[in-house]
């Protein structure tokens, strides 16, 4: 369990820090760049699998479901609501809705233990807190209420894949799917402008959020996530707006407010909370029988 907390809170750190990155490609093509994105991060994938010869695994037409449903829902439907939502009403909303992915995670894992539950409360909380109640709008709203649908999915639909593929490969397998979902989605919405040469600090903004933010975070966070349960891993999604406030600070872009501090500090709190509660873990039902391939 102490590698799983080490290794949820820092995956949820690391996808706090996109916003520190987000400012050297804001003039990229949205949707372009997010295909880049995963492009890149397919690419690292398919080294690291070479390099750590991990065999293919042929999947069921079920699994081959769960892991589209997976990538549709937890990684294209979620960038597109993310970026439509922040369009519609600026950051603040999205932020605030997806705070709640703790509270859903706990909701959904089942019958949370009053501490974990509380917990969550305190996290949700202390999210909303750090990331600021800003004004929104019906359709922000509405996309972030989507974009907190495809946040859950990434994990619930993961769960009964990892037993069988581990980290790595679903990791990898949903990386490499999102490409293609990508590059039709930036089609249909910016046409042949989704795609230019970027500019080197567009470059390296990318090859962090391919590398660190995407491959890195997920692969913690899908180590992580069968040894805590979805119920106590969610608790960890409050940090990303800790990690966001952590890399302003470190890169001089902002200064954390007073509320900033508190969020912060409640999050912290909720997590301590939640960890004192019973553990449930996550078991797929053919786990029992399932290889043990977590890291490999």
């Amino acid at each position: 369990m102490h590698k799983g907390v080490i290794g949820a809170a820092s995956a949820m750190v690391l996808v706090g820090t996109l916003a520190g990155a987000s400012g050297l490609i804001a003039d990229y093509p949205i949707y372009g760049g997010q295909a880049v994105r995963y492009l890149i991060a397919a690419l690292i994938w398919v080294a690291v699998i070479r390099v750590m010869r991990v065999r293919l695994v042929r999947l069921t037409a079920k699994e081959w479901l769960l892991l589209a449903g997976l990538t549709l829902l937890g990684l294209v439907v979620f960038n597109v609501a993310v970026i439509e939502s922040t369009r519609a009403s600026g950051p603040a909303l999205a932020g605030v809705v997806l705070g709640t992915v703790p509270l859903a995670l706990a909701l959904v894992s089942g019958r949370p233990a009053p501490r974990l539950l509380a917990g969550a409360v305190v996290v949700v909380g202390g999210a909303t807190l750090a990331t600021g109640l800003g004004s929104g709008n019906l359709p922000g709203l509405l996309w972030a209420l989507v974009a907190l649908v495809g946040e859950v999915s990434f994990s619930l639909l993961a769960i009964p894949l990892l037993p069988k593929l581990g980290a790595v490969r679903v990791s990898a397998y949903s990386t490499g799917l999102a490409v293609p979902m990508l590059f039709a989605v930036g089609l249909v919405s910016e046409g042949t402008a989704m795609l230019r040469v970027p500019t080197p600090a567009e470059a390296l903004g990318y090859l962090y959020l391919a590398s660190v933010v995407t491959v890195v975070a997920f692969f913690l966070w899908y180590s992580s996530l069968p040894k805590l349960g979805p119920g106590l891993a969610g608790l960890f999604a409050g940090l990303i707006p800790v990690g966001a406030i952590g890399t302003g600070l470190l890169l001089g872009i902002a200064v954390p407010t007073v509320p900033d501090l508190l969020g912060a500090g409640l999050v912290i709190v909720g997590i301590v909370i939640g960890l004192s509660a019973p553990r449930t873990p996550a078991r797929s039902p053919g786990a029992a029988a399932a290889p043990a391939t977590a890291r490999s």
